[in-house]
């Protein structure tokens, strides 16, 4: 007689290709999870170098704003100290010059006239004082006028004292340096 095999083996069959179906779908899965999991973390890590690149970089900059800052002080500074020691060398440079014009001021000076104030500004002298005359005043504009030091005397007033004896005056004459070159002399006039 004829064995008939009354077993479901095309179902036992069917059930083992489920099964390493479903093995094979797991252990895909798995390895996608880990593929996807070590790509995650590599973009993390990539991005997380990112930002500690962005954080130095923001950080130099910010020493590199306060050196400009510090620079730009210091410059500042620099400007400051060439202006002051500008006026220094000038104040060197001129100071022989005040102590000539005050010895040609004196020498300038004829006998009977005093002097009440003197003031310079710039090149001009303005000069306010007292004569016994109006001679000598005028004596004092020719001094002046023939000094190498002043040009242009300009009497401005001329009053009789309150007392009668002498006369008050007030004039202005411009201060030059004889040593400079005649272009400087020219523009201290005008």
């Amino acid at each position: 007689m004829a064995r008939i095999n009354l077993l479901p083996w095309r179902e036992e069959l069917r059930e083992e290709k489920k099964k390493q179906f479903f093995m094979t779908l797991a252990g895909v899965a798995i390895i996608a999870a880990g593929v996807v999991f070590l790509v995650g973390r590599e973009v993390e890590g990539m991005i997380d170098h990112q930002i500690a690149r962005n954080d130095y970089i923001t950080k130099e900059i910010k020493v590199l704003d306060q050196k400009i800052k510090e620079i730009s002080e210091l410059r500042k500074k620099r400007e400051e100290l060439l202006a002051r020691m500008k006026v220094i060398q000038d104040l060197q440079g001129t100071r022989p010059v005040i102590v000539r014009v005050f010895d040609e001021v004196a020498r300038s000076v004829p006998d009977g006239v005093f002097f009440s104030s003197l003031t310079l500004r710039g090149n001009n002298l303005a000069v306010q004082g007292v004569a016994e005359s109006n001679n000598r005043v005028s004596s004092l504009m020719r001094d002046f006028d023939q000094s190498e030091w002043f040009q242009n005397p300009n009497l401005q007033a001329v009053n009789k004292t309150k007392a009668g004896s002498g006369s008050d005056f007030s004039m202005t004459v411009t201060q030059v340096n004889p040593n400079q070159p005649e272009s400087a002399k020219k523009g201290a006039t005008k």
